[in-house]
């Protein structure tokens, strides 16, 4: 299969239809067998769930052709637990996780001709989702719903290179105390669309959300987890049950201690610490990680010594190390890499 005639070094990170895309429907208590489609329309009734009560949860995940020309992709597997996890959350019926797995292997290899080549900054974004479809009108759960995964090539997240961003810290809320905002439900984003808009707005490219209860812990942006690097070299990221489980986080915590032979520390980090450390990050799977060189509290600005024009050195090493390992330079941990073809 020949690659597709896409400019892949121009790529922006948004949406190109594939070839093909996996559907499997639940009815009567089961999901169907599922298959492979063309037709990329979600017909729906008016009355479905999900467009009532947003009833909807997603997962995100890439597929990457590798230093020796493989197709694989990043420890999909987990991001089946993840969504096995808001489906419970949310009076859904759990996708398998082996088929979920499975799912993702046969749309990469279906659209293998859509993966962008080594050395392009390009990749393949997956997602998959899965919403109530039935009519509901009384406030309760669907009855049927749909999963479905789609793919799509998008560019690197950063055009340009990587380049520390200004973040603000919040006045609203991302998550209540025992909410939702430990697993990927579509509402936690809905919720956040109005504070990322105003940021911009205002000059910022994203949002420090603090805890609902007391507002004086760090919590997360609208789309990914911090990590801190402490002036001795440790690294830190925030603990709170209303945190979402970042698959790249947790990556990247292995990869500090036993790549790097970094400290590392899960814990609560109170706002007050964050004008302490050295080096500040967002991670997630889109950009690996965001380097944060300011923060903006109110009119009051926390600086972090490594700049506003690259990354910290920890976090350069940590992104170098993690993208080494997704695209076949070093040696991966047993499991992280699933090879397509």
């Amino acid at each position: 299969m020949s690659k597709k005639d896409i400019d892949w070094g121009n790529l922006t990170f948004g949406y190109m239809p594939t070839d093909k895309r996996y559907v499997s429907n639940f009815k009567d208590g089961a999901w169907d067998e599922g298959c492979l489609t063309e037709d990329s329309n979600v017909v729906i009734s008016e009355c479905a769930g999900v467009l009532q009560y947003a009833q909807t949860c997603f997962e995100g995940l890439k597929a990457y052709t590798t230093e020796d020309g493989h197709i694989v992709t990043f420890r999909p597997d987990l991001n089946a637990s993840r969504m096995a996890d808001s489906a419970r959350r949310l009076e859904m019926p759990v996708f398998p996780e082996e088929r979920f797995i499975e799912a993702v292997d046969q749309v990469v290899a279906a659209n293998a001709d859509f993966v962008p080549p080594y050395g392009s900054g390009a990749t393949l974004y997956l997602r998959p989702y899965m919403f109530g479809s039935n009519p509901v009108i009384g406030v309760k759960p669907a009855d049927e719903y749909q999963f479905r995964l789609f793919c799509t090539p998008v560019g690197p997240y950063f055009k340009g290179g990587v380049k520390p961003i200004t973040i603000r810290v919040c006045d609203y809320d991302r998550a209540a105390p025992h909410g939702t905002g430990h697993i990927k439900a579509g509402l936690n984003y809905a919720m956040s669309l109005y504070p990322i808009m105003e940021a911009h707005r205002q000059g910022f490219d994203e949002n420090m959300y603090l805890d609902a209860a007391t507002r004086t812990y760090v919590e997360e942006t609208g789309g990914a987890n911090f990590l801190f690097v402490t002036k001795d070299g440790t690294v830190v990221t925030p603990k709170s049950d209303s945190i979402l489980p970042s698959i790249t986080r947790r990556s990247l915590v292995y990869v500090a201690e036993h790549y790097l032979g970094l400290k590392v520390e899960e814990r609560k980090v109170p706002f007050a610490e964050v004008s302490e450390f050295a080096e500040c990050g967002l991670c997630g799977t889109a950009a690996v990680i965001s380097p944060v060189g300011k923060i903006n509290d109110h009119g009051k600005e926390i600086t972090f010594p490594s700049g506003m024009e690259d990354m910290g050195p920890v976090t350069k090493k940590l992104y170098d190390t993690l993208t080494g390992i997704q695209m076949g330079r070093l040696e991966a941990p047993e499991g992280w890499i699933r090879r397509i073809k």
